[in-house]
């Protein structure tokens, strides 16, 4: 067999060890939905529940997704583009599942499913962004990007900020009362995007600039958060920023999401501990003499 169908295999058809981990663990969380399952573990509606985890799963790969490229510039870990598309094949995996498991629900009565993602708001934010990644991964082949040409498929690509976007709407705007787990997600995103800010001025390897990025996007997410509760439940934004300083509850996501950037500028001060620096050109030239 070739290797390019087998993805624990690297291009020259040697094993991977670094793909193999990440097709693992790709399959792991598909896994555990189906024990749970199995096990009667899952809530009294077992279905609901089987959509709402194919779903999270796949918005958390989504951003797994994202980060590949802030990590590898960061980092100087290059390897990590090989488990790029691997990643995307498995959000449109999950996504798909996630609104196959929906037309079980609806007793496959797709005229009904129509009706519904046509009326609700959220099911029609959902269903748009499976859409466009249906369309970024039918695009992920080699073949396809040969036919496209490199240019145009990286700006095909572009779409999935946006995608991502859509599918953090709909994670939130299906979610009723608390929405730390989908906003933690949301924090996640504005560090991602920040980041790719920063690399459009050429800083995204800098030091301050990362950690100017580490305290802006948890306060982004804080007043965002206090505008969401706001907004939607007529909660008063000071009572929720409060909340955010308060570690009465646990850690609330804008701590995490800073603790996530700080890791980050972690990152950036210890790389040169493992980042081989290029040799100068006048002791290359002595080399090759």
């Amino acid at each position: 067999m070739q290797a390019r169908f087998l993805p624990w295999l690297d291009r020259s058809g040697r094993l991977s060890m670094l793909k193999l981990v990440v097709f693992a663990a790709l399959f792991a969380p598909a896994v555990w939905i189906a024990v749970q399952y199995d096990q009667g573990w899952l809530k009294s509606d077992s279905v609901k529940s089987l959509i709402h985890e194919s779903g999270l799963w796949a918005i958390r790969i989504l951003l797994v997704s994202l980060a590949v490229t802030p990590l590898r510039r960061i980092g100087h870990w290059n390897k990590l583009i090989a488990v790029r598309r691997m990643l995307g094949v498995a959000v449109l995996a999950y996504v798909l599942g996630h609104f196959a498991l929906y037309i079980v629900q609806q007793r496959f009565d797709l005229v009904h499913v129509a009706g519904e993602i046509a009326l609700r708001l959220y099911l029609t934010i959902g269903f748009v962004a499976l859409l466009g990644l249906a369309v970024l991964g039918s695009t992920s082949t080699d073949a396809m990007i040969r036919r496209i040409g490199a240019a145009r498929w990286n700006r095909l690509h572009l779409l999935v900020y946006p995608i991502a976007l859509l599918a953090l709407v709909h994670f939130m705007l299906q979610t009723k009362l608390d929405v730390s787990g989908p906003l933690l997600l949301v924090g996640f995103f504005f560090l991602e995007m920040g980041w790719r800010l920063l690399q459009r001025f050429k800083r995204g390897e800098d030091v301050a600039a990362l950690c100017l990025l580490a305290v802006a996007a948890p306060v982004v997410t804080a007043l965002f958060e206090a505008g969401w509760y706001h907004l939607r439940n007529g909660i008063d934004v000071m009572d929720v920023l409060g909340a955010d300083l308060s570690l009465d509850d646990g850690l609330r996501p804008v701590w995490i999401v800073l603790a996530v950037g700080l890791a980050a500028v972690a990152l950036r001060v210890a790389r040169p501990l493992w980042a081989r620096r290029p040799a100068p050109a006048s002791r290359l030239r002595a080399a090759a003499e």
